[in-house]
């Protein structure tokens, strides 16, 4: 993995920790990820415009572009969903980490990316680590036992669509540039969330009145962090990328155990420590 790659995955693994704690600490999870990503989106509007009429877009791309909207919809609601029903320390690692171990398994046959003797131990250890903090999530006194489930069914869902859109995108970026397809997702993804936040009256209004200042800081971080991982995408190869990118699980520990009082802190920094030894064997590989 090449170091420009690396530094922009440590770069988003960084944004993409915070934006999703804010996420979890917001009164509707699903209305918040839809509010902060169309504004993003409206945002990088102007951008993504400005390559799309310098390059085009290939007819190629076009099944990879609604292919990515329909997956990223998805993800967004079934994020908020877990987000909603379970603890962030537990919910986190487990979306995350299924991408983790089921990226590089489907790029060997879809990509035939085989990953070097030290990167497959990376890839092993980041899972383990993983693993080991997502056992750790307990639930908070006071919360219904119903809630874990629920977390984690949402948060095993969650994990399968981050596996299916890195693919996708890993695909989509080698035929259209990143501002584009960035840009062409988050507005076809928040078009199609949109009459589900309408569903309920009012939703929208009350989150803005209530956290508008951290939709303002999510919608800066949010496909900031994923637009770096799409240009990383390009410079390496996926089950890298994906694997790397798990670095937020060590930011993910703090912030659970710190900020949201989920449960002790060391027990999750060794599973975190896991987690950095496979980030750097991927790193070193080649």
């Amino acid at each position: 993995m090449t170091g420009a790659a690396l530094a922009l995955v440590v770069a988003a693994a960084v944004i993409h920790a915070v934006w999703n704690a804010l996420a979890k600490r917001a009164h509707d999870q699903v209305v918040f990820l839809w509010s902060s990503v169309s504004l993003a989106s409206l945002l990088l509007l102007p951008v993504g415009l400005w390559w799309l009429r310098a390059e085009g877009v290939a007819p190629g791309a076009w099944p990879f572009v609604a292919a990515t909207i329909v997956l990223h919809a998805v993800y967004f609601y079934a994020l908020g969903r877990a987000y909603r029903s379970g603890d962030f320390s537990r919910v986190y690692p487990i979306a995350r980490g299924l991408g983790v171990a089921l990226v590089p398994v489907v790029a060997l046959a879809v990509f035939d990316e085989r990953l070097s003797p030290l990167g497959t131990l990376g890839v092993a250890l980041v899972v383990l680590g993983i693993a080991g903090l997502s056992l750790l999530g307990e639930v908070r006194p006071g919360s219904p036992a119903t809630g874990v489930g629920a977390g984690t069914a949402w948060a095993l869902l969650t994990g399968l669509l981050i596996a299916a859109y890195s693919l996708v995108d890993k695909a989509g970026v080698a035929r259209l540039h990143p501002f584009a397809y960035i840009s062409l997702m988050g507005l076809g993804m928040s078009a199609l969330l949109t009459p589900v936040v309408l569903r309920e009256p009012g939703a929208v209004r009350r989150e803005w009145r209530g956290h508008w200042r951290t939709i303002l800081v999510a919608s800066a971080f949010n496909l900031t962090s994923y637009l770096l991982v799409l240009f990383a995408f390009r410079l390496s190869k996926v089950g890298y990328v994906v694997a790397a990118r798990e670095l937020s699980i060590l930011f993910s520990a703090f912030i659970g155990s710190l900020w949201f009082g989920e449960g002790r802190l060391g027990p999750r920094l060794a599973g975190a420590s896991v987690v950095l030894a496979g980030v750097i064997c991927v790193a070193l590989a080649r």
